[in-house]
C-alpha cells in the first residue's frame, strides 16, 4: 500500500514528569494501564465537591426534561427572532464537544449550528483577529454554539507561542468592548469555562489514546500541552480576570463529572432567557457547587 494513503495511527508520546497535587509524577500516555494515582483522584481533582458521579438514571431523567425545554426555547426563538450565542472554552478534554452535542441533540439543525473553526488560513491571519468569528454569528432565530472561539487568543495561542505577547495583550484589552457590541445588538451571549482537574484531564487523555473509536481526538497539541498545565492555568486566570464583565460575564462550570456539567450548562441557558412556555419546575434549580460566576468561583 502507498504509505501516504495509510490511516495515521495514534499519536506517540514520551513519558513526562509532572507536578500533580504537589507531588512529582511520571505519566506515560502510551502505557495501556492507567496509573493508580490518576484513577484514585480523577473525580476529586481540583477540589471537586462530589465523591461520586451523578447516577445515569437520574442524569437521563433530568437531561430529557432540559432537552424538552431547549426545543421549546428554539420554537420561541423562531417566532420572536431572538439570537443566542454560547461559547465553550476549557482545557483539552474538558467536555466541550459532549456538552454541545447534548444541547443540540433534539434542536432543529437548520437553526441550531455549531462552529468549530480550524486553524486560520493565510488570508485570515492577515485580517482583524475577530473577523473570521463574526462571519459565523447568528441571524434572526438562530442558536449558535462555538466549540472554542476567539478566546483561543486568551489561552492556547499565548501558551503554545502562536501569538506575540503584544497580540495577546491587545486581545485582552479589546475583547470586552467587542462583546459589548454583540450584547448591545441584542444577541444573548453566554461564555462557559468548563473547568477540570489535572488527574481528570490525564484520565480522559489516556482513554482517548487507547480507544479504537476516539484516538483521533488525541492530537499532537494534546501531547504538547500535557506538561504545560501551570502555563494554561496562569493564562486562564488572567483571561477570566480581564474579560469577565457585567455585560458578558464568564460562567464557570466544575466539569470533572461530565453529567453534572452538561445539566448545569443547560439550566443556565434556560434560566437566563425568558422564553414563552418556560417550565421552571422542569428546569430545576442550579447547583451552586457546580456552577458559578467568574474566576473567583475557582477558588
Amino acid at each position: 500500500m502507498n504509505k501516504s494513503l495509510e490511516k495515521p495511527g495514534p499519536v506517540k508520546s514520551d513519558p513526562v514528569t509532572l507536578t500533580v497535587s504537589g507531588k512529582k509524577r511520571t505519566f506515560d500516555i502510551d502505557d495501556p494501564d492507567l496509573p493508580k494515582w490518576v484513577k484514585e483522584h480523577s473525580l476529586s481533582a481540583g477540589g471537586y465537591p462530589y465523591d461520586d458521579e451523578l447516577g445515569n438514571k437520574e442524569y437521563e431523567k433530568q437531561l430529557e426534561a432540559l432537552q424538552v425545554e431547549l426545543v421549546k426555547l428554539q420554537g420561541w426563538m423562531q417566532s420572536s427572532g431572538a439570537r443566542i450565542m454560547a461559547l465553550f472554552e476549557g482545557r483539552d478534554a474538558a467536555g466541550k464537544g459532549g456538552t454541545i452535542s447534548r444541547i443540540r441533540a433534539y434542536m432543529n439543525p437548520r437553526t441550531a449550528r455549531n462552529v468549530a473553526l480550524p486553524k486560520p488560513t493565510e488570508t485570515e491571519r492577515g485580517q482583524w483577529y475577530f473577523q473570521r468569528y463574526v462571519a459565523h454569528f447568528p441571524t434572526s432565530g438562530e442558536f449558535v454554539t462555538f466549540d472554542r472561539s476567539w478566546y483561543n487568543r486568551g489561552g492556547v495561542e499565548p501558551v503554545m507561542g502562536f501569538c506575540t505577547p503584544a497580540q495577546h495583550e491587545q486581545f485582552l484589552d479589546e475583547a470586552p468592548d467587542f462583546e459589548r457590541a454583540i450584547v448591545n445588538d441584542g444577541i444573548h451571549l453566554f461564555k462557559f469555562w468548563l473547568n477540570i482537574g489535572q488527574e481528570t484531564q490525564l484520565e480522559r487523555f489516556h482513554d482517548r489514546r487507547h480507544s479504537k473509536l476516539k484516538y483521533w481526538k488525541f492530537s499532537p497539541m494534546d501531547v504538547a500541552g500535557i506538561a504545560k498545565w501551570d502555563d494554561y492555568t496562569r493564562m486562564r486566570d488572567l483571561m477570566l480576570e480581564r474579560t469577565h464583565s457585567p455585560h458578558a460575564p464568564w460562567t464557570v462550570v466544575r466539569a470533572n463529572d461530565k453529567r453534572r456539567a452538561r445539566l448545569a450548562v443547560m439550566r443556565r441557558i434556560l434560566l437566563t432567557v425568558a422564553y414563552e412556555g418556560r417550565d421552571l419546575d422542569a428546569i430545576g434549580a442550579e447547583d451552586p457547587r457546580i456552577i458559578g460566576s467568574g474566576g473567583s468561583f475557582l477558588g
